[in-house]
């Protein structure tokens, strides 16, 4: 059988995937993306939004990089709002409804269009590492391929199993082909491998649906779009809906509980804590009479709608009598039936925080074989392993992203140092410096290092360079003084705010509570036809700058351990002053630096103070 080369092998095409391989390809990498369906590419299996709480975030951050995640959630929006919205600037996110067939059809062309890509249908059956540290991957047909780098980015499609009651299938999500022995190969190679569990909701025609009952959830105009590329505003199109479960709803699941293989025993995979399925709920919460569930579309071009919140496993004959105890659902007609599936992942403790397997150099993972869920987590991930596998093709040194670059440096610090024992979701409260990390200086913070990578092009780099220019321009305007005059004085009676003693400067009335950067401009014609996403970040940063300072301070600190490198072949064993779990624990992650070290569960304070004398004595001595 013929043996084709390549300079890295992507293997699965979800939202890790399709990540992985662009930036392969657009990193000068000759790339070969594999999936087992090319229907399945870019498959939003699940609901069909992008963003939300934190997730938003993450996006921000994949299109800062010269990611396509935010590009195509802009061209395929149905509705866009911003999540959180009378809450503090350090939570707010946005989050698009996608058209489901939209996305995947305009991601497709996207990779298609790469002239550096090929994309090819085959199941990968086999990975072995050649005597040269080269990959060699093996299909179900037989196919060889050669490559330095490898980015495994699977999903939920190994040895996957559907769940619908007692119903059982060896299937994939949607129905698509799962990979029936991948995994065995991965443990052959020592991998430790973990199983997952997770969900969807029932889809339900809308023309069984009685929307009078329910609460219309309009999008919102005039807001920004997830990618700094995005020129056109993006469009509301659909409209979502929000509706509850009722105590009939409640009482049919309590009733049949025996029958729920989540509750049964019967799914033996860790589910999600933060997404459970609608019979979880009713247990967990057996104080609360009704659940929130919203009814969103799935397509222009289908009648299928989600309703999401009500993920269940139940039968389908329970989960018809379920539906119809909703309000507003009295009459549905379920399109598809819900389902659990359970899935392989891997253990990510055994990747360092470049998604490099620590055993094996130029192996990575990506997405949610690292334990991880939603599309979100996995395209921040499918990035950064692409990224770094194209710096390992380059012999050049990888990509670390700290906490405090982004969400995406505080998903990954968080999987490979502390591990998961159950799916995990970004939060907002994750991140401890979220008020420096916000969406809307998303591009501020991280598109320097996709230019230094190689990733984010001319076009991205000029407009970067251009609201750099004119956000420094503004805040030229908002250092120059205002005079303590008859207009300052209307302004500061009108915001119930208490006058100056002395001429303050612009910036100054940003940070009183009743002050914006907006009623400056309305009573001082400022800034002309600066964009309104300038003035808010500006507004953002001049009205939290203690805070902002403050959590710098923090950074500062941090980092101080961050450059505190550990020698690769540290032996914690025959430190004595170590405790026994310390050392197990810290042979186990192997930890780049004495901060990773520091957040390593089972390391104590303690520890790290002796850890840090004998770091620090050994790199003295080398």
């Amino acid at each position: 059988m013929r043996m084709e080369n390549f300079d890295s092998i992507v293997v699965g095409a979800g939202h890790a995937g399709c990540e992985a391989a662009l930036a392969l390809a657009r990193t000068g990498n000759r790339t070969l993306l594999l999936t087992i369906s090319l229907d399945a590419i870019a498959f939003l299996a699940c609901n069909p939004s992008i963003g939300g709480t934190a997730k938003g975030q993450l996006v921000a951050e994949i299109d800062a990089l010269g990611g396509q995640m935010g590009i195509n959630a802009d061209q395929t929006a149905l509705q866009i709002r911003m999540l959180n919205r009378g809450k503090g600037p350090a939570v707010q996110s946005l989050r698009v409804q996608a058209d489901k067939n939209e996305y995947h059809s305009q991601m497709k062309k996207v990779l298609e269009s790469e002239p550096n890509l090929f994309v090819r249908q085959g199941e990968v059956d086999k990975i072995e590492i050649a005597d040269d540290g080269y990959k060699i991957i093996t299909t179900h047909l037989g196919l060889q391929y050669r490559a330095k780098s490898v980015v495994f980015a699977t999903g939920v499609y190994l040895k996957s199993d559907i769940i619908i009651g007692h119903t059982r299938q060896f299937i994939g999500p949607n129905g698509f082909k799962n990979s029936a022995t991948l995994s065995d190969s991965l443990a052959a190679l020592g991998i430790k491998l973990l199983r997952f569990k997770t969900g969807t909701p029932v889809r339900i025609h809308a023309r069984s649906v009685d929307f009078s009952q329910m609460e219309v959830q309009k999008g919102e105009e005039d807001i920004l779009s997830f990618s700094t590329m995005t020129e056109k505003k993006v469009e509301n199109r659909a409209e979502c809906y929000l509706t509850y479960t009722t105590p009939q709803t409640h009482q049919i699941i309590r009733d049949n509980l025996d029958k729920a293989p989540a509750i049964s025993g019967e799914i033996k995979g860790v589910g999600p804590r933060y997404c459970p399925s609608i019979e979880t709920k009713v247990v967990r919460f057996a104080d609360r009479d009704r659940h929130q569930l919203f009814l969103e579309p799935e397509a222009l071009d289908t009648k299928e709608m989600y309703l999401q919140g009500f993920s269940t496993s139940m039968p389908a004959d329970l989960q018809l009598e379920m539906v119809h105890s909703v309000i507003g659902l009295e009459k549905a007609e379920i399109m598809r039936d819900a389902y659990a599936i359970e899935y392989d992942c891997i253990d990510p403790t055994q990747l360092r925080p470049t998604l490099e397997l620590k055993t094996i150099d130029g192996l990575f993972f990506a997405g949610q074989i690292n334990g991880t869920s939603g599309y979100e987590e996995a395209a921040a991930q499918g990035i950064v392993a692409g990224i770094n596998a194209s710096l390992y093709n380059q012999n050049k040194p990888q990509l670390v992203l700290k906490r405090s670059d982004g969400y995406i440096g505080v998903l990954i610090d968080d999987i490979v140092t502390k591990g998961t024992n159950e799916p995990y979701r970004m939060m907002t409260s994750r991140a401890e410096y979220r008020l420096l990390l916000r969406q809307d200086n998303a591009d501020l913070r991280l598109t320097e290092i996709g230019r230094r990578v190689g990733l984010v092009s001319d076009e991205r780099w000029e407009k970067y360079c251009q609201k750099c220019e004119k956000i420094k321009k503004i805040e030229e305007i908002l250092s120059q003084k205002v005079k303590l005059d008859e207009k300052l004085e209307t302004l500061f009676a009108e915001n119930s705010e208490p006058l100056p003693k002395e001429n303050p400067h612009f910036a100054d009335l940003l940070k009183r509570n009743n002050l914006d950067i907006f009623k400056i401009d309305q009573a001082y014609h400022l800034f002309g036809d600066f964009d309104k996403r300038l003035l808010e970040i500006v507004n953002t940063k001049c009205k939290y700058e203690g805070y902002l300072k403050q959590q710098q301070d923090e950074i500062d600190k941090m980092l101080a351990n961050e450059s505190v490198e550990i020698p690769e072949n540290f032996d914690y064993m025959s430190i004595k002053g170590l405790r026994v779990e310390a050392r197990e624990k810290l042979s186990q992650i192997r930890p780049l630096n004495l901060g990773q070290a520091s957040r390593i569960s089972g390391v104590s304070p303690a520890d790290i103070s002796i850890l840090s004398i004998l770091v620090k004595k050994a790199n003295s001595s080398k």
